[in-house]
């Protein structure tokens, strides 16, 4: 589905931008100056005393893909499988789906951080982390109005380090998810199921 910018509101934007897993395109190339595009938005985020430290890595090389992708299944395959009944039987369908087919997905971008050391800093990182999330969520919203589909996965970060080699990252620079991209099977995605506010919510102190 090719963008048209008024077809979705902002709210429609925010409560139907899903992960895509089984109905990402594979078989149809994603251009990279919309991929470009979208991420010239993710760059509006806000960032903590705009410092700006995110990096964007867009692996579409197939060689590339199949690299990052061992990983990713690697990783998926040991950490869900032996623990499958744990989960609900729909989400682990979906999720090793993608881990199948990940080598196969169009473009896989990473959103990283770089840092002053090789070291994550002690204590809270929200603020770190505070100044990457953010961008990454904006560049899936950007992904959906477009007709892309993409999927929030940190599976990978088992294998961290064995990615970075791959992809030639210094030891200063760390990833923070693995979000792959194609275009969209059909349109239709909806709302999906959460808590009800009421059971969520705290005004003004825990209890």
């Amino acid at each position: 589905m090719e963008r048209d910018p008024g077809a979705l509101t902002p709210d429609q934007l925010l409560t139907t931008t899903r992960a895509v897993r089984r109905r990402l395109d594979i078989t149809r190339p994603v251009e990279l100056d919309v991929v470009k595009d979208c991420l010239r938005i993710a760059l509006q985020a806000p960032s903590g005393g705009n410092a700006q430290p995110w990096r964007w890595v867009v692996v579409t090389d197939p060689a590339q893909r199949a690299a990052v992708g061992h990983w990713h299944t690697r990783a998926w395959r040991e950490r869900f499988l032996p623990r499958q009944e744990e989960y609900p039987a729909a989400m682990v369908a979906s999720a090793g789906h993608l881990a199948r087919h990940i080598a196969d997905v169009p473009v896989l971008v990473i959103p990283c951080l770089e840092l002053e050391s090789a070291a994550l800093p002690e204590g809270s990182q929200a603020s770190l982390w505070g100044s990457l999330l953010p961008a990454a969520w904006s560049y899936m919203l950007a992904a959906r109005s477009r007709g892309l589909g993409t999927a929030w996965t940190t599976v990978h970060l088992a294998y961290e380090r064995e990615v970075a080699e791959v992809l030639g990252l210094p030891d200063n620079v760390r990833q923070g998810a693995l979000i792959p991209t194609a275009y969209a099977v059909g349109s239709e995605f909806r709302p999906a199921r959460r808590l009800p506010l009421e059971e969520v919510l705290h005004v003004d102190r825990w209890s």
